[in-house]
């Protein structure tokens, strides 16, 4: 057994050919067969484990930002650069460029390459980058109703709204500027913006989005329509435009011949709902990570320990469970069958709850008395037995996990223990049953009925449910299981039926403004209607500015509030555990997403 570790966190800054393929041998196999064990002997397939399955092609939409779809968007889309192994942007030129050409105004140039194309053989070229803008900005966008039970958006047949919008591509205001070759745009922000390189690229083929918008079928009509109703600001196309990108790319079992496409190496080839997606060789990508893989297998469970059996049954080749320590015993002792990686992942647990479904973390449920309501979110808050949970479920994976306490900074970041001492946590520091009953006496409450929402299926999650719950019932809280399967799909769209959420956040990138889409008022990741002006004014700071220290302190004036105004809590870091069977080469995963399959394009499997 070969076990590896990250290096510390603290070095983050801030389509179809078909084949009939074989299997990798099984962990436990002492005598396998050559077939389909290496890239000379015959197609070869690589099965993966992992815990969600995908829901969405498009990672861009409110519903749609999830790691389980950016897992496999990140297979079967390209793009302008990726994070390497030691989390440095790299640029991928064979997919295309981009180049800074002034700072007052911020503006970038924008080029693909010639060889760039979709699955179905159209050319990737400006449209689909006009379109990115149209989605990514916001700027487009009618103003919406939001369903008050739900929280979900009501987009009306004749509105325009495509997504909550991505803060940096919000401050391009204008149209991007077509290059005379339609390959190229050009991107005018109207202020700085510190994540620039991160900000904007490729997202839905726009000739798709219009066939499926009902503009037509020709691919180079299509995108010429769509072009010309962002330009001229058409507002009743754009409706249409808008709800095909936002909603026509969700599926959950194989995607029709409308929905499916790649610019990336490989492309889904089938899908069984939440059993497991096919991806296989995409015949018209160029590029240069085309994988040595014929046959990329995902199969979905939230069970890492039938992950686990699956893995010693020969049935996975690859797993990244939410370990428990029975996994990580499980795992060693296959010894040299095996390899295993682990360390600290970009993911951390934590608590929200939902402030405008009229439930008990609602001012409206209290005549409008926002302070009461607070204070009976901070009584439900010190209830959670956070250092519990550390010593009991993650120490051990990892004897020297600690709680984390902080919304914003990794547990290695260097300015993590000036973060800490500064934004407040510390009123969460220990589980204080008398000061949370103490809390609701002071709001005139004595019993709290609290929906719980979390992975019903995630042994993990299931075992920090029953700790939560029994140490709130001991304040008066009375938390009910709300466990279910598809708690990914219900965070944005099911707030009517939940009260507080128990999931983690991960990391995609580096950049130092990524977790403004999670706090801002109608940000893509704020489902619970928090709102403060001040923190919103905090993180229009935070993009345009560029110097590290100023950074830091802006992020530790936002967690101040966080904090002070009883968002949530933070539990702890993601104790990473990945393992591969050995005859598999080139695995390098990463700590953010899409951790164990990053770089699968090095994947080989040894004869």
């Amino acid at each position: 057994m070969k076990i590896k570790k990250w290096a510390p966190l603290a070095a983050l800054v801030g389509a179809t050919l078909a084949l009939g393929a074989c299997s990798t041998p099984a962990p436990g196999d002492d005598n396998p067969t050559t077939e389909g064990t290496s890239a000379s002997a015959g197609p070869t397939e690589v099965r993966v484990g992992w815990n969600q399955p995908m829901y969405s092609a498009n990672q861009n939409t409110d519903h749609g930002n999830a790691t389980a779809n950016a897992v496999i968007n990140y297979m079967t889309q390209a793009g302008f650069n990726y994070y390497d192994k030691d989390l440095k942007l790299v640029p991928d030129t064979s997919f295309g460029s981009y180049e800074k050409l002034s700072d007052d105004p911020l503006q970038v140039k924008y080029t693909l390459s010639e060889n760039a194309k979709w699955s179905d053989g159209t050319p990737i070229d400006a449209a689909d980058l006009v379109l990115a803008w149209a989605g990514l900005s916001s700027n487009l966008n009618d103003k919406v109703e939001t369903d008050e039970e739900t929280g979900e958006v009501i987009v009306g047949e004749n509105e325009v709204f495509f997504a909550s919008g991505s803060p940096g591509t919000a401050l391009i205001k204008d149209v991007p500027e077509i290059g005379e070759d339609g390959k190229s745009v050009t991107v005018t922000y109207t202020k700085p913006f510190a994540d620039w390189e991160t900000a904007f690229g490729v997202t839905m083929p726009a000739h798709a989005t219009a066939k499926l918008a009902g503009l037509g079928d020709d691919a180079t009509a299509n995108k010429a329509a769509v072009i010309k109703a962002i330009q001229d600001n058409d507002r009743a196309t754009l409706a249409k435009i808008a709800n095909a990108w936002r909603t026509g790319f969700d599926f959950t079992s194989t995607p029709t011949a409308d929905q499916n496409f790649a610019s990336g190496p490989y492309i889904i080839t089938e899908y069984t709902e939440n059993q497991s997606i096919i991806l296989e060789k995409n015949a018209q990508y160029t590029g240069d990570h085309a994988g040595k893989i014929d046959k990329i297998i995902v199969r979905y469970s939230e069970d890492p320990q039938a992950q686990v059996q699956a893995f010693q049954n020969g049935e996975l080749d690859m797993l990244a469970p939410q370990a428990t320590a029975d996994t990580l015993t499980q795992l060693q002792a296959l010894g040299d069958k095996v390899e295993i990686q682990t360390g600290v992942d970009g993911t951390y647990e934590h608590v929200d709850m939902v402030q405008d479904n009229g439930g008990p973390f609602d001012p409206e449920s209290y005549g409008g008395d926002a302070e009461k309501a607070k204070k009976v979110r901070q009584a439900f808050l010190l209830t959670i037995p956070r250092q519990a949970i550390v010593d009991q479920l993650i120490k051990p994976l990892n004897p020297n996990a600690e709680t984390r306490d902080s919304f914003i900074l990794l547990s290695d970041d260097p300015n993590y223990e000036k973060m800490v001492a500064e934004n407040g946590s510390d009123f969460y520091k220990e589980t204080d049953i008398e000061k949370a009953k103490s809390l609701l006496k002071e709001a005139g409450v004595e019993k709290v009925d609290v929906r719980f929402l979390y992975g019903k299926s995630n042994v993990r999650r299931a075992n920090e449910f029953v700790l939560i719950q029994e140490s709130a019932a001991k304040a008066g809280f009375n938390v009910i299981d709300g466990g279910n399967d598809d708690w990914g799909t219900m965070l944005s769209t099911a707030q009517d039926k939940y009260d507080a959420a128990l999931f983690g956040w991960q990391s995609t990138s580096t950049a130092v403004t990524e977790s403004d889409a999670n706090f801002r008022t109608g940000g893509l990741n704020n489902f619970y209607g928090y709102s403060n002006k001040t923190v919103d004014g905090l993180f229009d700071q935070l993009q345009t500015e560029t110097d590290p220290a100023k950074q830091a302190q802006i992020q530790i004036d936002v967690e101040k509030h966080l904090w002070a105004d009883a968002f949530g809590t933070t539990i702890f870091q993601f104790p990473a555990v990945n393992a591969w069977n050995s005859k598999i080469t080139g695995v390098s995963p990463i700590s953010i997403s899409p951790t164990i399959f990053s770089e699968f394009w090095n994947w080989e499997i040894a004869g």
